[in-house]
């Protein structure tokens, strides 16, 4: 008898795709359907109503967390995998702004996927151990150093990410040039940068993601 949780599994890989898929029924899991762009994925998951939906990032048309994003806003209540390569930290970011319940990297043993169906099952999630090294060591440390910004100093930090003078700055928030010189200062400061005049526009356009994602975060 198959495994009840229906699932749906979407990756522009076609031979990933293929093993994947005959790997899950194998195992007696019922894969109802398959897509191997975001676009059919969504049309798929939004007709199927699946249980669990196995996603890939980076596929045509739609992304993986475009998908996610898209059926949250429908209140679709299908669980999400995302099945990826990337591990760099803006990924890791990004999953974790969106309610996902597994992430896991496509070099891990096919064993990892049957532990993160089975703890969703009983209402858990379930990350890669990569995914957790990157978050705890290389996002949350940013995120904490976020949370000192005052929202008049986060604003003005997204501004400069996004290659606005400080000239600009002042016009676009209607303070004075002087004022916007005042809290570069002090989110040089509390950032803990080199006082120098690049320091904070390249870790703010470095850090881009994190500061447009930093309200949308549960940090702990």
């Amino acid at each position: 008898m198959p495994k009840r949780n229906k699932i749906i599994i979407a990756d522009d890989h076609p031979l990933l795709l293929k093993g994947l898929t005959e790997e899950l029924i194998n195992n007696n899991y019922n894969v109802v359907d398959t897509a191997i762009d975001g676009k059919n994925a969504l049309k798929l998951i939004l007709k199927h109503q699946p249980d669990i939906a196995i996603l890939d990032i980076q596929m045509p048309i739609l992304t993986g967390f475009e998908v996610i994003k898209q059926c949250e806003d429908k209140n679709i209540h299908t669980k999400f995998i995302v099945l990826t390569s990337h591990k760099e930290n803006r990924y890791v970011l990004k999953a974790k702004s969106l309610n996902i319940s597994g992430y896991l990297l496509k070099d891990e043993p096919f064993e990892e996927i049957e532990k993160c169906i089975q703890a969703i099952n009983k209402g858990l999630t379930y990350f890669s151990s990569v995914f957790k090294e990157v978050y705890e060591n290389q996002v949350s440390p940013e995120l904490e150093k976020l949370q000192s910004l005052s929202p008049s100093e986060l604003k003005i930090t997204q501004l400069i990410s996004q290659n606005k003078s400080t000239k600009d700055i002042a016009e676009s928030l209607f303070i004075s040039v002087r004022t916007v010189q005042k809290h570069r200062t002090n989110i040089i400061a509390k950032l803990k940068l080199e006082p120098n005049t690049d320091a904070l526009s390249v870790w703010a356009k470095t850090h881009k993601e994190f500061l447009f994602f930093k309200n949308n975060i549960n940090y702990k």
